[in-house]
């Protein structure tokens, strides 16, 4: 055979070669594509409210689940009554309608607000009572973040153990250039809750404890334990996906305010 037949041979085989690899990453788009519209339509069919200030709530049905994990534990079932929880992490343009200033260190009103501490969050919450004129809206407990952040699922992370699909759904690892993101930016979990994991840590009403010994089986607040120091949930943006999980629990001085913590709301069904 002579050379020039052999580079026209090797120049189809590459091009027929380069055509099947582009179908291939065309059919991958395309599925990812159409997980995204399914998982979007069955959020379609949520029960959700809306706020003045444009919060947008999701209610989370009752049930039961297993709470922790061997590392953070012990593992306990745990009663959850449904209730109503913020699909988005509370933003700065929220925060400043709320409380007419903005705290946070990576200034964007489409982010997470940041920077405040528990004891600040809590005036926020009052102020918003007055402002919709209830008392319904607070903190989650642990239990009921976690309940949520799960939406039915027992593993690592509410779409299971890899780690190497977290990127789909969270903001994570950034540097201290970037910080946080816009909320809603990847994709949410089956109960329509959008960075559970990453961008913000996200306070809770509970006070710490290093463990679940002797918790309530029931999604109460557990008090008690060191009230000075009060639990924050999912990681935030600076941490590896180590950080992250359903299960992931730390802990911060309800005085102590820093631009990786954040929060979302919860609204009581009554």
């Amino acid at each position: 055979m002579k050379t020039e037949e052999r580079r026209a041979i090797r120049l189809v085989v590459g091009v027929l070669l380069v055509l099947a690899l582009a179908a291939g990453l065309a059919a991958v788009g395309y599925q990812q594509v159409a997980k995204r519209q399914q998982l979007l339509m069955r959020l379609d069919d949520l029960e959700t409210t809306i706020n003045s200030l444009g919060m947008r709530l999701v209610r989370v049905p009752g049930g039961s689940f297993t709470m922790g994990n061997e590392e953070y534990g012990p593992p306990r079932q745990v009663r959850v009554a449904s209730f109503y929880i913020g699909t988005f992490e509370v933003t700065q343009a929220q925060w400043q309608a709320v409380m007419g200033y903005n705290p946070s260190l990576f200034k964007d009103p489409r982010r997470p607000v940041e920077n405040v501490t528990w004891l600040e969050v809590q005036g926020f919450l009052e102020a918003l009572n007055r402002l919709e004129g209830t008392n319904k809206y607070r903190l989650p407990s642990e239990a009921e973040w976690e309940y949520a952040a799960r939406a039915g699922s027992q593993g690592r992370f509410f779409f299971g153990d890899d780690a190497g699909q977290l990127r789909r759904y969270a903001w994570f690892g950034a540097d201290s250039r970037s910080g946080t993101a816009p909320v809603g930016r990847r994709l949410p979990n089956p109960w329509g809750l959008y960075d559970v994991y990453g961008n913000v840590w996200e306070w809770v009403q509970d006070c710490w404890h290093d463990d679940y010994a002797g918790a309530p089986d029931d999604s109460r607040v557990w008090g008690g334990g060191d009230c000075s120091q009060r639990v924050v949930r999912g990681g935030g943006w600076a941490n590896r996906a180590d950080y992250l999980g359903s299960a992931v629990r730390g802990t911060y001085e309800a005085k102590f305010e820093d631009p990786s913590n954040g929060f979302r709301v919860v609204m009581a069904v009554r």
